[in-house]
């Protein structure tokens, strides 16, 4: 089976918020393989399945230095962020070529639905957090570059689809 294409901005679908996910299947595992599978292929430090055009609250996060160690969510939340915040060049697969420096909190508490179909809590901090903060957003229905200025928006909105007619 070939992979899923990245939906592409301004798909009306990065802009839906994403179902909850009731229990974890043979379905939804093989759907958390093939996002890491497309994550590690980008190469990425996160995926959320609305990327690939499933709306579900999935995602997996792996900002480890080795790779394999990624971290399938289903239903993931914040329950708390710290007030200090951290700066990181962030992009999506979903409008390539460009990307921004975006400011989040550098540490995020988050619950999460895991592989068992149990809830757990875990902390992330840095890289990790940012990347959890990023595909919440997506299964929000958010861009990371919601987070900029209007004016910074549409600037970077512009450079992609100059890049994508190009």
């Amino acid at each position: 089976m070939s992979p899923r294409p990245f939906v592409r901005w301004p798909d009306k679908l990065l802009r839906t918020p994403a179902h909850p996910v009731e229990a974890i299947t043979d379905d939804i595992r093989s759907l958390w393989d093939e996002m890491v599978e497309a994550m590690d292929a980008m190469p990425g430090v996160g995926l959320a399945a609305v990327q690939l055009g499933v709306p579900l609250r999935l995602a997996v996060v792996d900002a480890s230095d080795k790779r394999g160690q990624s971290i399938r969510m289903a239903n993931p939340e914040v329950l708390h962020a710290s007030v200090e915040l951290r700066e990181h060049q962030e992009a999506s697969p979903n409008l390539p070529g460009v990307s921004a420096v975006i400011s989040r909190p550098r540490a995020v508490t988050v619950r999460f639905m895991d592989e068992s179909g149990t809830y757990d809590r875990r902390d992330f901090v840095g890289l990790w957090a940012t990347s959890v903060q990023h595909q919440i957003d997506h299964l929000n229905g958010r861009m990371y570059f919601d987070h900029l200025s209007r004016l910074k928006r549409d600037r970077l909105i512009g450079k992609a689809r100059k890049l994508r007619v190009g």
